[in-house]
């Protein structure tokens, strides 16, 4: 229990870590997940700063938020990742649906239906090979889905 305790007592100085960590690396898809647990932990912070008359009289509240936030940042679960892909990119689109992107429509859709583990693998498969030998890839997957249609 005394280990529990203590890695409770120090998760945010692991969690800090970590984020440096992704920032350190090449990839910008831990940037993302990072970015996304900050926003989210910022704003649960909020209400809990906003709502701590009420949350006094709730003696759940701590286990309540050591939970969400154990989701959001526990590689097991990607939580982070995915409210960010589930909730604030439909919020994004929505918003910014004039944005200039040098994605094509295929391209788009292809990389919204990925997880954050395979859009890292699509990353390191274009840094290896180029992205004209993804694109041929997509266009042969395009293919086959239309032969499997019909």
């Amino acid at each position: 229990m005394g280990v529990l305790v203590h890695l409770a007592r120090h998760l945010d100085a692991l969690l800090g870590y970590s984020s440096i960590k992704a920032i350190e690396s090449p990839s910008a898809l831990d940037d993302q997940q990072w970015l996304t647990y900050w926003v989210l932990y910022s704003l649960i912070t909020l209400f809990e700063l906003s709502c701590w008359k009420f949350l006094v009289w709730f003696p759940l509240w701590p286990y309540m938020k050591l939970v969400v936030i154990l989701w959001l940042v526990l590689p097991i679960f990607n939580g982070a990742a995915y409210i960010y892909e589930n909730v604030v990119r439909k919020y994004w689109k929505i918003m910014d649906h004039g944005s200039s992107s040098n994605l094509t429509e295929g391209q788009r859709m292809v990389v919204q239906m990925m997880s954050l583990d395979a859009r890292r693998s699509v990353e390191q498969y274009i840094e290896k090979y180029g992205p004209e030998a993804f694109e041929r890839v997509v266009k042969a997957a395009e293919k086959e889905a239309k032969k499997r249609q019909s």
